[in-house]
């Protein structure tokens, strides 16, 4: 890992062609960045900045990026639909909603991100996947890589190697797309499975897809390779300079207001709170002494937090009072495992001190956490 580290290091600042003060006085026609930052925060920061102030008229920005560990749902998304909120919490992996539609992908240090940025007059998204098919296929011709009518990248007419999101302002567009060269499968598809049972949404789902990593085709490929020729193909298509900017997405002096976008990208009313309206109907089946407890839970929610609740209780099996003060606690609050634990933990305190009804208190709390 260390060893991988000095690596990426000594191959920023091989490419690095431009200063960071020319940012701005580079040459009319396109630009080619690239982040320091594996933080998914940050560069998705970095997307809504360029959108939000950058002259497209004038330039083209092709962005190439990478992040730690972190999961992205689309801007219409359900993160409780999408994946697998247990696990990634056990493993420390990032959540973000991004503002572009779409599905949801994993990231990690062996994917690459690319957003092309342009006029909304001139986006088109199967040219920019033709680029980075041609740039494959200048390193190793022998690929066999096709853009489909999905705008996905395929490898050997089977294994999605590449998946599509874009947003479409006024009069500034991006496309961005991923490509898969050396990420954790198993992790991949562990947190990308969703275990919430009785989930109703309109939200806008994902297409599961048979994934490949490129450097299980051909291990002789790097990441630092692949990104340096599709700069190239970029640069060629544009006919500018092969030049790479590199970037600090922290830097405020280069990104004035980038640190409030990355802050407001990490709240829980974003990735979150943003969440279509949904519906939970699900029986918990709790183990209790010599017998298993059915217990039927509907919720709705909405902006992430409980608008409806029902918990269809066996009759006597809490005192009318904690139940209803569950309920009362539950309805407005935020379906999070954080805020309900406090809630309960909070109600716990006031309840007598028997220890058959802590028990029966503690299981039930527990299944409701685990719903979230």
């Amino acid at each position: 890992m260390v060893l991988q580290s000095l690596k990426n290091c000594l191959w920023l600042s091989c490419i690095l062609r431009t200063p960071k003060a020319c940012f701005w006085s580079t040459a009319s026609g396109g630009l080619i960045i690239q982040s320091v930052s594996n933080d998914v925060y940050q560069n998705l920061a970095v997307e809504d900045w360029i959108h939000d102030h950058m002259d497209l008229e004038k330039q083209q920005v092709l962005f190439l990026w990478r992040n730690s560990p972190a999961v992205v749902i689309g801007r219409h998304q359900n993160p409780w639909q999408e994946c697998n909120l247990r696990l990634l919490r056990q493993k420390n992996i990032k959540l973000a909603r991004r503002r572009s539609g779409g599905g949801t992908v994993y990231h990690d240090l062996g994917n690459i991100n690319l957003t092309f940025f342009t006029t909304r007059k001139k986006y088109e998204r199967m040219e920019n996947l033709k680029l980075v098919v041609k740039a494959l296929k200048s390193l190793r011709p022998q690929l066999d890589v096709h853009v489909t009518d999905r705008y996905d990248i395929l490898l050997d007419r089977q294994y999605k190697i590449s998946g599509t999101a874009a947003k479409l302002g006024r009069t500034s567009a991006y496309h961005h797309c991923t490509l898969l060269c050396n990420a954790d499968k198993f992790v991949l598809s562990s947190v990308l499975r969703s275990p919430y049972k009785g989930l109703k949404s309109n939200a806008t789902p994902s297409v599961p897809a048979s994934v490949k990593n490129l450097f299980e085709e051909d291990p002789s490929l790097t990441s630092e390779m692949l990104l340096d020729a599709i700069a190239k193909e970029y640069a060629t298509q544009h006919n500018i300079d092969h030049h790479i900017t590199v970037i600090n997405p922290a830097d405020e002096t280069l990104l004035p207001g980038i640190g409030n976008k990355t802050k407001e990208l990490q709240t829980w009313e974003w990735v979150y709170g943003k969440t279509p309206k949904f519906s939970i109907s699900t029986c918990l089946s709790m183990a209790y002494k010599d017998s298993v407890l059915d217990v039927k839970v509907n919720m709705d929610i909405k902006h992430g937090r409980i608008e409806v609740c029902n918990i269809d209780l066996p009759e006597q099996w809490l005192p009318p009072g904690l139940y209803s003060e569950l309920v009362k606690s539950l309805t407005g609050s935020k379906f999070c495992p954080n805020e309900t634990t406090t809630l309960v933990t909070t109600l716990l305190r006031v309840c007598p001190q028997d220890d058959e009804l802590h028990s029966r208190w503690s299981l039930l709390c527990e299944n409701m956490i685990m719903l979230m």
